[in-house]
């Protein structure tokens, strides 16, 4: 059986980094899969889902070393082609990825004790974006 349903998260830009792990996990107890694999996906090319210990430290250390591979000043060819300014935002989305699929059993996401799945804005504006959960399992 496969269930597919959309969340969406308001967001900073930036790298503005958001812990989805309960509504990902609410979707799954509110379906009829009790044991599978869920993608959480987001369409587009300036955002990534990852996991992480969700913690301030960490956050701001993921900020951090993401700059200093990707600058957000730095000037781009992507600038040229768009005329825009978020060529380190598509490098980082490339870097970091835009899906992830994790396992469920008995309708709980099979995580460890400190980790949580995160979505990763890294546009150069707030904005508000749909992320597709999909559940696969009996």
């Amino acid at each position: 059986m496969t269930h597919i349903e959309k969340l969406t998260v308001k967001t900073g830009g930036y790298t503005d980094i958001i812990d989805i792990t309960d509504k990902v996990n609410g979707l799954i107890r509110k379906n009829n899969i009790r044991d599978g694999i869920v993608n959480i996906h987001s369409p587009g090319s300036t955002g990534g889902i990852s996991t992480m210990e969700f913690e301030p430290g960490l956050s701001k250390d993921i900020r951090a070393y993401l700059e200093k591979l990707f600058p957000y000043k730095e000037r781009y060819d992507h600038h040229d082609t768009w005329h825009d300014d978020n060529g380190s935002s598509h490098l980082r989305s490339f870097f970091i990825k835009t899906s992830l699929t994790i396992p469920f059993q008995d309708k709980e996401l099979i995580l460890g004790t400190w980790q949580q799945i995160i979505f990763v804005d890294f546009d150069t504006r707030p904005r508000s974006r749909t992320i597709v959960v999909t559940m696969i399992g009996d």
